[in-house]
């Protein structure tokens, strides 16, 4: 099943029938398009903070105070964001990027919001759980987990998913 817009017709239409699965989401995961949340992983990743700690043992980069990702158009913001590299040592290849403590991320009119997320930059996949709230123009979706595809913008919602649909002619 393809994922669905999360715009009043198509969701309206879609909604009680739309249920579908997806890896590691509960049965009552919501499939959703993401037509504004996308990152382009051949950008470079710059990351913003008032603090940086290094353990060169581990290999893992802690910035806390302030954190700003950016990559081409999209934007994470949170309290804390651990970087875990490829192989420990090269700080050119990121592996994950693990942030907590209020997360944001926008793109174009699209925004979502969570506790903690998890996002891959070389495949664009975020995980985002706790308490997700996604807001596309006058609409949002809430749910406790919410998986992004960002190269290919779809992704699905799940854990109690819950829906405010605006009226056809709302303003944005």
């Amino acid at each position: 099943m393809t994922p669905m817009r999360l715009r009043p017709i198509a969701l309206c239409a879609a909604l009680g029938a739309a249920l579908v699965t997806g890896p590691g989401l509960p049965a009552d995961a919501q499939g959703i398009s993401f037509g504004g949340i996308r990152a382009d992983a051949s950008l470079p990743v710059e990351i913003t903070a008032d603090r940086l700690n290094v353990d060169e043992a581990t290999g893992m980069a802690v910035f806390s105070g302030n954190v700003v990702v950016v990559q081409g158009a999209m934007r994470m913001a949170a309290a804390r964001l651990e970087v875990e590299y490829e192989d420990g040592t090269d700080r050119r290849r990121i592996r994950r990027l693990h942030a907590t403590g209020g997360v944001t991320l926008v793109n174009a009119a699209d925004a979502a919001e969570s506790r903690e997320a998890t996002y891959a930059p070389a495949t664009g996949q975020v995980v985002m759980t706790g308490d997700v709230v996604l807001t596309q123009g006058p609409s949002v979706m809430s749910g406790q987990r919410l998986d992004v595809d960002l190269t290919t913008g779809t992704g699905r919602m799940g854990g109690r998913v819950r829906t405010v649909i605006a009226p056809s002619g709302a303003p944005e």
